[in-house]
């Protein structure tokens, strides 16, 4: 991944990550409900200055499926506790 720093090559991993998990639970179309929030991305990205998420980000996240998203923030939530690495958020 050229021109990518390895912050950025660690989330597109975790990402790639979770999106295995779920394919093993819920089959194909939850993965393909989720790479729908690509459109998410400038949102969500450390040190972005976009607070507000847009239209085609909403659109995207209302049309994924209620138990595939709960499952996907809860499947994240748990990794980094199955992967040993103590992490502590802040607000």
């Amino acid at each position: 991944m050229a021109g990518m720093d390895g912050s950025k090559i660690n989330q597109a991993t975790l990402v790639l990550l979770v999106l295995a998990l779920v394919v093993g639970t819920y089959g194909q179309t939850c993965p393909n409900q989720l790479a729908n929030l690509n459109v998410c991305a400038p949102f969500v990205v450390p040190g972005s200055t976009d607070l507000m998420p847009n239209s085609d980000c909403c659109g995207a996240l209302q049309s994924i499926d209620r138990d595939c998203l709960c499952s996907t923030i809860q499947v994240a939530t748990r990794l980094p506790t199955q992967c040993n690495l103590p992490v502590t958020c802040g607000n």
